[in-house]
């Protein structure tokens, strides 16, 4: 069902369907993606990076940033346009983390399972919790 919305680029209030943005910003996105396209898809410029894309096309970063991240632009075919880590800002290709940030979180996650772990243990040799049973 479709429900009022404010348009995330201008404001403007409009019908919300599929897109979180108006049909107008929506047809200058498109405009801009064809502006990119047509510079990154010839053979020179095909290893731009970021910074020349946007100084090449007058594109803002933002949006040619949102490309990427919506795969509409690939990194496998333009390997220079990264991004920057949500954490640390070391550029990327996939993902939200760069690979030493999720292994950080990987090694703080193992580490908060011991801990919580000996803790469980603890609580459970506190006297007066144990039962035993004895055969006769």
């Amino acid at each position: 069902m479709a429900e009022l919305a404010n348009c995330s680029r201008c404001d403007a209030v409009f019908v919300k369907e599929i897109r979180d943005i108006c049909q107008k910003c929506y047809k200058e996105e498109e405009a801009a993606f064809d502006i990119i396209y047509r510079f990154l898809r010839e053979r020179k410029n095909r290893e731009a990076t970021l910074q020349e894309v946007v100084n090449a096309t007058g594109v803002e970063q933002t949006l040619i940033l949102k490309f990427v991240k919506q795969k509409r632009l690939r990194t496998s075919q333009f390997p220079k346009l990264s991004y920057p880590c949500a954490k640390c800002g070391e550029p990327i290709i996939t993902g939200e983390l760069c690979e030493s940030c999720v292994k950080g979180f990987k090694a703080d996650l193992e580490k908060f399972e011991e801990i919580r772990s000996v803790e469980q243990k603890s609580e459970q040799k506190e006297p007066g919790k144990t039962y035993y049973l004895f055969d006769k």
